[in-house]
C-alpha cells in the first residue's frame, strides 16, 4: 500500500534507537525525508547511515541535542525546516517511590514529558494547517492506559499530554491535521533489556533466560519489535489515516486485559 506520503517532511525526537528509530526508519521507507534528534551524536550519525542504507532516496538530517531545552528544541526546528509530520518522543522518568519525589522530580517529568511536546507541536501546527496537511504522533507508554505504580512520574505527566493533545486534535482536524498517541507496552529495545538485566540479576537468572519468561507473560507471547511499532506510526502518518484522529492506539501485544 501506498501510504502517500512520499516526498513529505518529519521531525523524529529520540531517533538514534529504539522506538524512535523504528519510527523514523519506517518513514524513511514510505520516501519520507526525515531529521532526527538525540543527545549523543555518535549513535545519531549510526542511526542516519543505517536509515540512509534502508532508504537512499531520502534526506536524512541530524541534529544532535537535548529536544526537552529551548535550545535543542529551536535547533531541531530549524533544521527539518517545513515540517508535515511530527513525531514526538522523550525518554520516561525513572521509576521510584512516590514519597521520595519532590517538585523537581516532577517539574522535570512533566517538562520532558508533557509541555517538551506541546511545544514542538504548537511550533508547526500553523504551518501544517496553511498547508492542509499535518500528522502529529506522540509516542507514550501503555502506563497511561494502565498506571504501574512505580512510575507515577510518567503516569502523571504523559496523562497530562495525552488530555491536552485530546482537546488539541479537535480544534485542528478541520485544517487536514491529525494527532494521535501510540502507547507502547514491552518492546525489546535497549531499555527493557536494561530493565531485565537489573532483574535477571538480582535474581540471578540469565539474561535470555528472564527474557523468555517475561515475554511468556504476554499473551503473544513475545516482545514488540521497533520496527512493526515504526509501521504503525507510518500508517497514522498516512493519507489513508486522514480521518483518524485524537486516538491513543495501544500496542501492547494483548497484554491490557480491558475491553475499552
Amino acid at each position: 500500500m501506498d501510504f502517500g506520503i512520499k516526498g513529505r517532511n518529519a521531525l523524529v525526537c529520540a531517533a538514534s534507537k529504539g522506538l524512535g528509530l523504528g519510527c523514523a526508519m519506517a518513514l524513511a521507507k514510505e520516501g519520507v525525508h526525515v531529521t532526527i534528534t538525540a543527545r549523543t551524536v555518535e549513535t545519531l550519525e549510526a542511526a542516519a547511515k543505517k536509515i540512509r542504507e534502508v532508504a537512499p532516496g531520502v534526506t536524512v538530517k541530524t541534529v544532535a541535542g537535548d529536544i526537552t531545552t529551548e535550545a535543542g528544541r529551536s535547533e531541531a526546528l530549524a533544521a527539518a525546516g517545513e515540517i508535515d509530520i511530527l513525531v514526538n518522543n522523550a525518554g520516561g522518568p525513572p521509576p521510584g517511590d512516590f514519597r521520595d519525589w519532590d517538585r523537581e522530580h516532577w517539574i522535570k517529568a512533566v517538562d520532558g514529558n508533557m509541555i517538551t511536546p506541546i511545544l514542538l507541536a504548537k511550533a508547526v501546527v500553523d504551518k501544517m494547517a496553511a498547508r492542509r496537511f499535518g500528522r502529529i504522533v506522540n509516542i507514550t507508554s501503555s502506563a497511561v492506559k494502565a498506571p504501574i505504580p512505580v512510575l507515577g512520574l510518567s503516569n502523571g505527566a504523559r496523562s497530562g499530554l495525552h488530555g491536552f493533545m485530546a482537546g488539541m486534535s479537535r480544534q485542528v482536524a478541520k485544517d487536514g491535521i491529525t494527532i494521535n498517541n501510540l502507547l507502547p507496552g514491552r518492546f525489546l529495545t535497549d531499555r527493557l533489556k536494561q530493565t531485565i538485566g537489573a532483574a535477571s540479576k538480582k535474581q540471578g537468572d540469565e539474561l535470555e533466560a528472564e527474557i523468555v519468561k517475561q515475554a511468556g507473560t504476554i499473551p503473544t507471547g513475545r516482545f514488540g519489535t521497533a520496527e512493526e511499532f515504526g509501521q504503525v506510526c507510518a500508517f497514522l502518518c498516512s493519507v489513508q489515516a486522514a480521518y483518524f484522529t485524537g486516538q491513543n492506539v495501544l500496542l501492547d501485544g494483548g497484554n491490557y486485559p480491558g475491553s475499552f
